[in-house]
Protein backbone atom coordinates (compact mmCIF):
# COMPACT_ATOMS: atom_id res chain seq x y z
CA UNK A 1 0.00 0.00 0.00
CA UNK A 2 1.43 3.30 -0.91
CA UNK A 3 1.78 6.05 1.62
CA UNK A 4 -0.32 8.50 -0.58
CA UNK A 5 -2.97 5.79 0.10
CA UNK A 6 -2.79 5.21 3.88
CA UNK A 7 -3.07 8.79 4.02
CA UNK A 8 -6.19 8.79 1.90
CA UNK A 9 -7.83 6.17 4.37
CA UNK A 10 -6.75 7.52 7.65
CA UNK A 11 -8.16 10.74 6.87
CA UNK A 12 -11.35 9.47 5.39
CA UNK A 13 -11.79 7.65 9.00
CA UNK A 14 -10.72 10.48 10.97
CA UNK A 15 -14.39 11.76 11.52
CA UNK A 16 -17.01 9.98 13.69
CA UNK A 17 -19.91 9.43 11.06
CA UNK A 18 -17.07 8.03 8.78
CA UNK A 19 -15.93 6.33 11.48
CA UNK A 20 -19.02 4.70 12.68
CA UNK A 21 -20.66 4.09 9.20
CA UNK A 22 -17.16 2.09 8.45
CA UNK A 23 -17.37 -0.28 11.58
CA UNK A 24 -21.14 -0.43 10.87
CA UNK A 25 -20.26 -2.03 7.28
CA UNK A 26 -17.43 -4.21 8.76
CA UNK A 27 -19.89 -5.93 11.09
CA UNK A 28 -22.58 -6.05 8.32
CA UNK A 29 -20.15 -8.17 6.46
CA UNK A 30 -20.21 -9.23 2.55
CA UNK A 31 -23.99 -8.65 2.66
CA UNK A 32 -23.28 -4.85 2.90
CA UNK A 33 -25.61 -2.56 3.72
CA UNK A 34 -27.97 0.12 1.74
CA UNK A 35 -27.48 3.83 2.92
CA UNK A 36 -31.09 4.03 4.50
CA UNK A 37 -30.89 1.19 5.92
CA UNK A 38 -27.18 2.39 7.74
CA UNK A 39 -28.06 6.15 7.87
CA UNK A 40 -30.76 4.43 10.20
CA UNK A 41 -28.61 2.16 12.32
CA UNK A 42 -26.45 5.27 12.66
CA UNK A 43 -29.41 7.98 13.50
CA UNK A 44 -27.81 10.24 10.99
CA UNK A 45 -29.89 12.02 7.80
CA UNK A 46 -29.19 10.55 4.59
CA UNK A 47 -28.15 13.21 2.66
CA UNK A 48 -25.48 13.34 5.11
CA UNK A 49 -24.85 9.84 5.21
CA UNK A 50 -24.17 9.93 1.43
CA UNK A 51 -21.12 12.25 1.71
CA UNK A 52 -19.59 10.24 3.93
CA UNK A 53 -19.99 6.95 1.83
CA UNK A 54 -18.54 8.78 -0.74
CA UNK A 55 -15.36 10.30 1.34
CA UNK A 56 -15.03 6.25 2.10
CA UNK A 57 -15.36 5.12 -1.38
CA UNK A 58 -12.80 7.07 -2.66
CA UNK A 59 -10.09 6.34 0.09
CA UNK A 60 -10.88 2.81 -1.00
CA UNK A 61 -12.48 1.39 1.83
CA UNK A 62 -16.03 0.77 1.18
CA UNK A 63 -17.17 -0.55 -2.39
CA UNK A 64 -20.40 0.12 -3.68
CA UNK A 65 -22.77 -1.98 -6.16
CA UNK A 66 -25.76 -1.32 -7.52
CA UNK A 67 -28.66 -3.81 -7.46
CA UNK A 68 -31.94 -2.37 -8.89
CA UNK A 69 -32.97 0.77 -7.29
CA UNK A 70 -30.57 0.71 -4.76
CA UNK A 71 -27.33 0.60 -3.89
CA UNK A 72 -25.39 -1.35 -1.45
CA UNK A 73 -22.43 -0.64 0.47
CA UNK A 74 -19.70 -2.97 1.79
CA UNK A 75 -16.35 -2.61 3.61
CA UNK A 76 -13.39 -3.32 1.59
CA UNK A 77 -11.92 -6.16 3.68
CA UNK A 78 -8.40 -6.29 1.64
CA UNK A 79 -8.11 -2.58 1.22
CA UNK A 80 -8.83 -2.46 5.13
CA UNK A 81 -6.23 -5.52 5.94
CA UNK A 82 -3.47 -3.37 3.72
CA UNK A 83 -3.94 -0.76 5.81
CA UNK A 84 -3.82 -2.58 8.64
CA UNK A 85 -0.69 -4.59 7.06
CA UNK A 86 0.85 -0.98 6.40
CA UNK A 87 0.48 0.37 10.08
CA UNK A 88 1.92 -2.97 11.74
CA UNK A 89 4.56 -3.85 9.21
CA UNK A 90 7.34 -3.03 11.43
CA UNK A 91 5.57 -4.20 14.75
CA UNK A 92 7.97 -5.71 17.14
CA UNK A 93 10.73 -4.89 14.85
CA UNK A 94 10.69 -7.05 12.13
CA UNK A 95 9.41 -9.89 14.36
CA UNK A 96 6.00 -12.23 14.12
CA UNK A 97 3.74 -10.42 16.68
CA UNK A 98 1.14 -11.91 18.78
CA UNK A 99 -1.19 -8.85 18.68
CA UNK A 100 -3.39 -10.29 21.78
CA UNK A 101 -0.11 -10.02 23.76
CA UNK A 102 0.74 -6.22 21.97
CA UNK A 103 -2.70 -5.10 22.86
CA UNK A 104 -2.38 -6.20 26.64
CA UNK A 105 1.27 -4.81 27.46
CA UNK A 106 2.91 -1.26 26.51
CA UNK A 107 5.68 -3.60 24.31
CA UNK A 108 6.10 -6.83 22.28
Amino acid sequence: MLEIQVVNALAALAQTQRLRAFRALVVAGKEGLTPSLLAEQLGVAPNALSFHLKELAHAGLVDVEPRGRNLIYRANYPQMNALLGFLTQECCQGAPCDIRHFSQTTSC
